[in-house]
């Protein structure tokens, strides 16, 4: 991953965040993402929807709904603690943090951080009363403060 980043640095002008919509924890952290101060643009796009299939036509959409998947504006592809690390890296105030986690040191707790919210992710995860591929939340929720 550390290679991964620095290519980012250089590379990425924008980020494309895909998230389950349909997912509390997963619509949560999008919002928290919305409220922190962007290096990188981040553009958050539920996973599978009609939006992510027009923007993404050859990504694997069902595997975006099990696991985080960040897209950059040059076609990289970033999944599960990989798309963590480069979520952090895209936000001032994470990326040092964002580097040192993918560090071979650092890499244990990313994946320990992301096996704790798949965890919670599959606790609270809800069925959604949306219509198939639609969000059950979308840019109107309201960020938390």
């Amino acid at each position: 991953m550390a290679r991964s980043a620095r290519a980012a640095r250089s590379a990425v002008r924008h980020l494309t965040v895909l998230y389950d919509a349909d997912c509390p924890v997963c619509v949560h952290i999008r919002n928290w993402l919305l409220g922190q101060r962007q290096l990188v643009p981040l553009r958050l796009v539920p996973a599978a929807s009609a939006e992510a299939w027009r923007r993404f036509p050859r990504l694997a959409h069902a595997d975006t709904l099990r696991e985080i998947t960040v897209v950059g504006d040059g076609g990289q592809v970033w999944r599960g603690t990989d798309a963590f690390i480069v979520c952090l890296w895209a936000l001032a105030e994470h990326r040092a943090k964002a580097d040192w986690l993918a560090t071979a040191a650092g890499r244990p707790f990313a994946k320990a951080a992301m096996y704790t919210a798949a965890a919670v992710r599959h606790a609270v995860r809800t069925n959604s009363q949306a219509e198939p591929g639609e969000p059950a939340c979308d840019e109107q929720c309201p960020a938390p403060r």
